[in-house]
C-alpha cells in the first residue's frame, strides 16, 4: 500500500515541471506575437519580448536560444486553422470552409497583422522566414486545388472552374481583404469574400 501510494503521488510531481514549461513558453510567444505584430521581426528585440511579461532575458533564451526560433513558433502558432480546414471543407464545401476561417480571424487581428507585416518582411531571400512562407504558400495552394477539384466532383463549383487558377486567385483576394479590414476593421470582411468566392466558384 505504501508503495502504490508513492508512485501515485510521484507521477503528477514529475509532470508538473513540464507543464510549468509549457506554460512558460507559450506566454513568450504570445508575447513575441503581440511584439512582432507591432514593430515587426527586425524591430522588436527579445528583450522586449522579455520586458512584456516580467522575465530577465536569460529566461527567454532558456527556451528560445535564438530570436529565429521564437518567430518560428510565433508562426506555427498563428497558423493553426489548417488543423481543422479539411475536415470542413471535405464535409461543406471549400467556400463554406473558407468563409469559417475568415469570420474566426476575425477574433484574432493581432496574429493576421503578425502574418501581414512578417510575410512582408519575407519576401527578402535572406530573411529567418523566408523558406516558411514560400513553403506555406505551397501548401495553401495545393491544398486549396485539391479542395476546388473535390467540390468540383460532388457538384458543388461547375466542371469549367480551373482549380489551379482558382486556388491562387482565392489567396489573392484573401490575403487582400485581410489587409484591407486591419486598415478599417469596419469593412465587412466575411461579406466581401463570399461574394469574391461567387465569382471565383461560379
Amino acid at each position: 500500500m505504501a508503495s502504490d501510494t508513492g508512485t501515485d503521488l510521484a507521477a503528477p510531481a514529475r509532470r508538473g515541471p513540464y507543464a510549468k514549461t509549457a506554460k512558460r513558453r507559450q506566454e513568450i510567444v504570445d508575447a513575441a506575437t503581440n511584439v512582432f505584430a507591432t514593430r515587426g521581426y527586425h524591430g522588436g528585440s527579445l528583450r522586449d519580448i522579455s520586458r512584456q511579461i516580467g522575465l530577465s532575458l536569460t529566461s527567454v533564451v532558456h527556451h528560445f536560444p535564438a530570436k529565429s526560433d521564437l518567430l518560428a513558433a510565433v508562426l506555427e502558432n498563428a497558423d493553426h486553422s489548417a488543423d481543422w480546414f479539411l475536415d470542413r471543407a471535405r464535409a461543406h464545401g471549400v467556400k463554406s470552409a473558407i468563409l469559417d476561417v475568415v469570420r474566426h480571424n476575425l477574433d484574432r487581428p493581432e496574429l493576421l497583422r503578425l502574418l501581414a507585416i512578417v510575410s512582408s518582411e519575407a519576401s527578402d531571400p535572406e530573411y529567418p522566414a523566408h523558406g516558411w512562407f514560400v513553403k506555406r504558400y505551397e501548401n495553401l495552394a495545393a491544398e486549396l486545388e485539391r479542395d476546388i477539384a473535390h467540390d468540383i466532383q460532388q457538384g458543388r463549383v461547375p466542371s469549367d472552374v480551373d482549380p489551379e487558377q482558382a486556388a491562387h486567385l482565392i489567396i489573392a483576394v484573401w490575403d487582400g481583404l485581410q489587409l484591407q479590414w486591419l486598415l478599417d476593421p469596419a469593412q465587412d470582411m466575411p461579406g466581401r469574400m463570399d461574394r469574391a468566392l461567387d465569382r471565383l466558384l461560379g
